[in-house]
């Protein structure tokens, strides 16, 4: 049985330990069957994919997902199911700084359009971290590089017709 010194000390030595941080996610919200969060160890689960970029004369290597495996396990429509209504939809990736982009569905899915866009955790074999955030969104074929997203914390898809 605790005495009223003891719970206060221990509620004290509580206070004094270092918060633990959660684990870093993505999550995927919004007009899908299924909403994920999901984790650097979730992904390491997934089919690997990865890219090179070239920036300021220095190449680096990404690995991650594409994006298109992410959004077809949250059940978002693609290949001949992304047809009517579903066209009128997309997707609002959102960084922990406030940085927002828009795809729309066609432009995620390969059936449509050769542009892979890759959810990167790795970059040159060693996990995303600091300045990059746990998670970087690596548009490859965009010319200005505008929509590689760093510090990702979600995709959001948003259904304009109802």
């Amino acid at each position: 049985m605790y005495t009223r010194r003891s719970l206060v000390l221990a509620l004290l030595a509580a206070s004094l330990l270092p918060a633990q941080d959660p684990q870093p996610s993505i999550q995927v919200t919004g007009a899908v069957k299924q909403a994920l969060t999901l984790t650097a160890d979730d992904l390491a689960k997934m089919p690997r994919a990865s890219v090179r970029t070239v920036s300021n004369g220095m190449e680096t290597a990404y690995e991650g997902v594409w994006l298109h495996e992410i959004l077809k396990r949250a059940g978002v429509p693609q290949g001949s199911n992304l047809r009517g209504k579903a066209l009128a939809s997309y997707v609002l990736a959102a960084a922990q700084d406030g940085y927002q982009v828009v795809f729309s569905l066609a432009e995620l899915d390969p059936s449509f359009i050769d542009n892979q866009i890759l959810l990167a955790d790795t970059a040159n074999g060693k996990p995303l971290s600091g300045a990059q955030g746990r998670f970087l969104l690596v548009v490859p074929k965009d010319a200005h590089g505008a929509r590689s997203i760093r510090m990702l914390t979600k995709f959001e898809v948003i259904q304009l017709r109802k």
